[in-house]
């Protein structure tokens, strides 16, 4: 997906008053953490509205948010609402590709565009997204989780993200450094990374050329980053690329061992990348539209800008 010259209308902005849809496509919320989440948006003057299963826990299998079919239900009823203005993915965890199946792209490309937000499982449902319906989606803390809930500058982040315009709005961080020098234009894609390996056989192999990755995980060892990162390689997942930043890395052991690892295997591909540019699990996390067109540079100042 290329970028276009007039603001993309699923980004945004979101304005008080608007009707926002949450839905759980992965693992169940706490029910505080869910209160929490729309006291929050509620604050911000939004009108939350729940899924119909987005309490619900799989009888069998407690780490979904209820049955495959249910969770598929609500995110496309959601999405497919009129009176819905944007769809906030509350949590993450694991389930969003078992229900990229039961989704109906048709029916989905034929409702009005909107944001799609969240990260970390949700990556599944952003590549669905540019995939399946061309559309730009928002890369986010997930509302109904603490990493949000008692960060207030990733609360900041996000509420810039969402109600004013995104272009010419740049991002990088205090760890922020250049793995590989130079500059980069392209379209946004990429997530987390262990989700971007997951979803190869949900649907063909995206078409990456012309395009900036954005890469990060949590709770992953260092022997199995080392793995997603050759299944993408040999998939041809990184084929065209023109940049790469790469976010947080939390709980994925010793940042010194990840940071040797991708420059074993990533910095061989000759293109700009970027170490740690604040977006993912880590505090203070960015919230990055996905699909728009932006710049990456690494320098001694690294950062992207959004066009």
């Amino acid at each position: 997906m290329t970028g276009a010259a007039a603001m993309h209308p699923e980004l945004g902005p979101l304005k008080p008053g608007d009707r926002v849809g949450l839905v759980s496509p992965s693992g169940p919320a706490p029910a505080d953490r869910l209160d929490r989440a729309v006291s929050l948006l509620t604050g911000w003057g939004l009108e939350p509205v729940l899924a119909d299963h987005v309490r619900d826990v799989h009888p069998s299998a407690p780490y979904l948010a209820g049955e495959d079919r249910h969770r598929a239900e609500d995110l496309q009823t959601m999405w497919c609402d009129d009176g819905i203005t944007a769809v906030f993915c509350i949590r993450g965890g694991y389930g969003a590709v078992r229900i990229l199946d039961l989704l109906d792209a048709a029916k989905l490309r034929a409702a009005g565009p909107k944001p799609l937000i969240g990260s970390s499982d949700a990556t599944a449902l952003h590549q669905y997204w540019s995939e399946n319906l061309g559309l730009a989606t928002w890369f986010t803390p997930m509302v109904a989780t603490d990493a949000l809930l008692d960060d207030p500058a990733a609360q900041a982040n996000l509420r810039e993200a969402l109600f004013t315009p995104y272009r010419g709005r740049s991002f990088t961080s205090g760890a922020a450094e250049p793995l590989v020098h130079g500059e980069a234009t392209g379209s946004l894609t990429g997530g987390n990374l262990s989700l971007l390996a997951m979803t190869l056989g949900a649907q063909p192999i995206p078409d990456n050329t012309g395009r900036i990755a954005l890469l990060e995980d949590i709770t992953e060892d260092i022997y199995r980053l080392d793995a997603l990162l050759h299944i993408l390689l040999r998939a041809g997942w990184f084929d065209g690329l023109t940049g790469i930043a790469l976010g947080s890395w939390l709980k994925c052991g010793e940042l010194h061992d990840v940071k040797a690892l991708v420059t074993e295997l990533l910095v061989p591909l000759g293109i700009p990348l970027v170490w740690e540019l604040g977006f993912g699990h880590g505090p203070g996390a960015h919230s990055i539209p996905l699909g728009v067109q932006a710049t990456l540079t690494s320098d001694r100042n690294p950062q992207l800008v959004l066009h």
